[in-house]
């Protein structure tokens, strides 16, 4: 025979209103007003068919019918609390979340996700698109993907990548009256800038690009600038100028000829940045983490794409 049960919601407004002994207090503590709970213990002493509160001078009393099943409600919310932690710590333990950089993930990673979860089919993958440094103490990150020198105090870094960085444009700019065909062209070209480049004199830019294929006379002060690559690989692909970018980053655009690399590979286009996966020493026996690094690692050796 079926048992009606009553509404979970009722129970929960009664037993807050007994612990208080105040529908006033009761209402604060769940962000509803004194009537709508009230309303609660009304449909609650409806459904049983008996009086739960008595209303005193200055109080509110229990009934000994309340009295008697107060202490088995409450055991019964601790169980459910019980369960939904449980729940959690399983949801907790599945899930990996990684911070990577928004066109590194875009453009390298997510086309690779479904080989992660077919190799991994216990574990979901959470992407978290940013930047900016990770606060692994404040921030329910895993671990991060990072384009850099590797050197993060405090974390364990894992080079993933061996890569350059190349100038890339659109084939439009192969032809026309300044048609690319060398380096010293560029200086009848738009250069376009990655904002965060300027700020680090290590990392990879046009003015050390340019050095190095031996240019010094052509100003690299102008052109547009963003804070974000994904925007610079479109500008490219638009025909708005030519982009220095890491060549994991258009591999497939090359591929498919939204993009063109206009000079052949020079051996010092090669630097220190690079990407790297980063987590907290504390977490290197982490299951999940060695999970994630391991695969990432791989998949990157055996990329056939890059430049």
């Amino acid at each position: 025979m079926s048992i009606q049960l009553p509404p979970l919601n009722s129970l929960r407004v009664f037993e807050a209103a007994a612990r208080h002994l105040s529908f006033t207090k009761a209402a604060e503590e769940l962000h509803v007003t004194p009537a709508a709970v009230s309303q609660q213990v009304k449909n609650l002493e409806e459904h049983f068919g008996v009086q739960l509160f008595r209303r005193g001078t200055r109080m509110l009393h229990l009934t000994d019918a309340a009295r008697a099943v107060v202490p088995t409600l409450r055991e019964g919310f601790d169980k459910l609390t019980e369960v939904d932690h449980m729940l959690r710590e399983r949801e907790f333990d599945r899930l990996i979340t990684v911070s990577v950089p928004p066109t590194f993930g875009a453009k390298w990673l997510v086309p690779r996700l479904e080989r992660f979860q077919q190799r991994y089919p216990d574990y979901d993958l959470r992407l978290d698109a940013s930047d900016k440094l990770v606060d692994f103490r404040n921030n329910d990150i895993d671990c991060a993907v990072r384009y850099g020198r590797g050197a993060y105090e405090g974390l364990e870094s894992v080079r993933v990548l061996d890569e350059i960085t190349v100038p890339v444009c659109s084939p439009a700019l192969l032809e026309g009256d300044h048609p690319l065909r060398t380096p010293d062209d560029l200086r009848h070209h738009t250069l376009l800038h990655a904002q965060w480049r300027a700020l680090d004199d290590a990392a990879p830019n046009w003015p050390m690009w340019l050095q190095a294929a031996g240019l010094t006379d052509i100003d690299t002060s102008r052109g547009p600038r963003f804070n974000i690559e994904t925007f610079i690989v479109q500008a490219a692909i638009a025909g708005q100028g030519v982009a220095l970018v890491s060549s994991t980053y258009i591999a497939d655009d090359i591929e498919h000829g939204r993009l063109v690399q206009p000079f052949p590979a020079m051996p010092n286009q090669s630097t220190e940045f690079t990407h790297y996966v980063v987590y907290p020493i504390a977490s290197k026996d982490n299951p999940k983490v060695l999970a994630f690094r391991d695969w990432i690692v791989e998949e990157a050796a055996s990329d056939e794409t890059l430049v």
